[in-house]
């Protein structure tokens, strides 16, 4: 029996793509191969990098004027090529200005990145209010290299209602956890990355998304495999990218066009997250942590209402332990956060969420 896995990632992949896969694990493709034993540069996998490449570009309407990039290291190894790909001088020159909100763990472990190689300006943060909203964002420095901002912070769950208007300065986002998950205007940012792990496919791939005047900036010391420059000039494969991910991607690009696309997409998570949502607001038990205009349609935390730290705890262990046993999996939260956090990437269908409400309902009849 195949659970709902609340996971927020690695996290669920659609049932027909895993399907498909297991199908052609052993002959992709008419080849008689898998795709893990095949060679980046072979005749029989292009058409497989290609296929993936052409149908992001599609769905999420990339101009042509932007690199797609399959890179390794997660978005965790963002946080370091972004600035030093955009910020930092050459030994012995001054570093350039970036300007990161802080909205989150990982907002702030990009800043704390960023920092090692630029000039980091936080000008707005919502740690007063344990990020439970997203704070206004002030103008850019006309002066600085860009301007990060972390779509949706899986943690917290809140999200950015609007894309601020940064001007001249590139406007960078990770977006690991919200991609493809509602329309994005993608030239409004200068440069976008994702870890696949949430709503693309297997851990394992990241991709990048670059305007291309924003190549080819980095020092002369970047190590090379950290040079936007270089994966650009050899179309990701200036070493092995991470092909059975890539493969994985594509499969569920395809799954996702052939539902309708983004905006029908973009729909479900609306009516998913609405739904949970509407739940807490009636629940007398539980309730969102997060202020409305910043609630995620991704990643929803949820805590008791009980102010007992010791029952209130009790609560959270049973509620988790329970919903696992009834086929309700990985609904803990973040160990920084803690509390509950169900996360409704686009491969949780529907049922899922009337599930954990039914399972909820249930629960809070024993409290």
């Amino acid at each position: 029996m195949r659970v709902y896995n609340f996971s927020p990632g690695p996290s669920a992949l659609p049932l027909e793509v895993l399907e498909r896969a297991a199908k052609e694990m052993t002959d992709t493709n008419g080849t008689g191969q898998s795709v893990m034993e095949m060679s980046h540069r072979s005749k029989d996998y292009k058409p497989i990098f290609e296929r993936t490449e052409a149908l992001l570009r599609e769905l999420m309407g990339i101009p042509s004027n932007y690199k797609v990039l399959f890179l390794q290291g997660g978005a965790s190894l963002q946080f370091s090529m972004i600035p030093l790909n955009l910020a930092a001088g050459e030994q012995g020159s001054a570093k350039k200005k970036a300007v990161y909100i802080d909205t989150g763990v990982w907002a702030k472990k990009a800043s704390d990145e960023a920092a090692k190689y630029a000039e980091v300006s936080i000008p707005a943060s919502s740690k007063d209010k344990a990020y439970a909203y997203i704070p206004a964002a002030p103008k850019a420095d006309s002066d600085a290299a860009y301007y990060h901002i972390t779509l949706n912070n899986t943690i917290v769950g809140t999200k950015w209602a609007s894309i601020p208007d940064t001007g001249a300065v590139p406007l960078i986002s990770d977006i690991s956890s919200c991609i493809l998950s509602e329309p994005l205007d993608v030239s409004k940012f200068g440069l976008l990355y994702a870890g696949a792990q949430k709503n693309l496919g297997p851990a394992g791939t990241t991709v990048v998304i670059i305007r291309e005047d924003l190549i080819g900036h980095a020092p002369a010391w970047t190590p090379a495999l950290l040079r936007y420059d270089i994966h650009a000039a050899e179309a990701s494969m200036y070493n092995t990218p991470p092909c059975y991910g890539i493969y994985i991607i594509g499969l569920v690009l395809e799954w996702l066009k052939n539902l309708g696309g983004v905006s029908v997409i973009a729909q479900k998570n609306r009516e998913k997250a609405n739904l949970f949502y509407s739940y807490l607001e009636s629940s007398k038990h539980f309730l969102s942590p997060v202020e409305k205009v910043s609630r995620s349609l991704m990643n929803i935390p949820f805590v008791p209402r009980e102010t007992d730290p010791e029952k209130r705890k009790d609560i959270e262990t049973r509620f988790v332990k329970e919903a696992g046993a009834a086929g309700l999996v990985n609904l803990a939260g973040h160990r920084l956060v803690g509390g509950m956090r169900a996360s409704i990437y686009n491969a949780m269908p529907i049922e899922g969420v009337k599930a954990l409400i039914a399972f909820a309902e249930k629960f809070e009849g024993s409290l």
